[in-house]
């Protein structure tokens, strides 16, 4: 595995939704490798409209999920079983938004621990409202838009894991 100080942050900028959706195939390319033993945590962070959830439906779709994709808002969570690997081997994949949440131990409560110790993708926003409970994610997403509707990106490898997926992103 590559040393974590090899490349620990890529920025990029987003001057359309077209953009965003190219960067999210490249993602679920380097995704596809992934086995179903395999685990991921990113963490998505940005203000409200900053455009994480629109991320993430891209992403899911480049994943091949057919249908609506919903924003877990209310529900906190969401599901996919329909995301296959490059062999064609399903993949377990959870969205969450943490964004009701009032209390850290709230991500206790509702058994979200069993989730996390699982294996499979995770991909959380707002991840601050739960910060206290949740494990060391492997990518941090900073999603920031401009003043001029372009968004800069910024991830930030926390692991080696997320280390090996930046480096394949550049």
């Amino acid at each position: 595995m590559p040393e974590l100080n090899t490349l620990t942050e890529l920025t990029l900028q987003w001057k359309t939704e077209d953009d965003t959706r190219q960067f999210a195939a490249r993602l679920a390319h380097q995704l596809s490798t992934l086995t179903p033993e395999d685990s991921l945590f990113i963490e998505l962070h940005g203000d409200l409209g900053a455009g994480k959830t629109t991320f993430v439906r891209h992403l899911l779709q480049a994943m091949g999920v057919m249908g609506r994709i919903k924003s877990p808002t209310y529900a906190i969570v969401e599901s996919y079983d329909d995301i296959k690997n490059a062999l064609y081997q399903p993949l377990n994949l959870w969205h969450f938004d943490f964004y009701r949440f009032n209390d850290p131990l709230e991500w206790e409560e509702a058994g979200f621990r069993d989730i996390f110790a699982s294996k499979g993708i995770k991909l959380a926003e707002w991840p601050e409202k739960a910060a206290a409970e949740l494990p060391v994610a492997d990518v941090a997403i900073k999603i920031v838009a401009n003043m001029d509707e372009s968004r800069t990106i910024i991830l930030t490898a926390q692991t080696s894991v997320g280390q090996q997926i930046i480096s394949k992103l550049q």
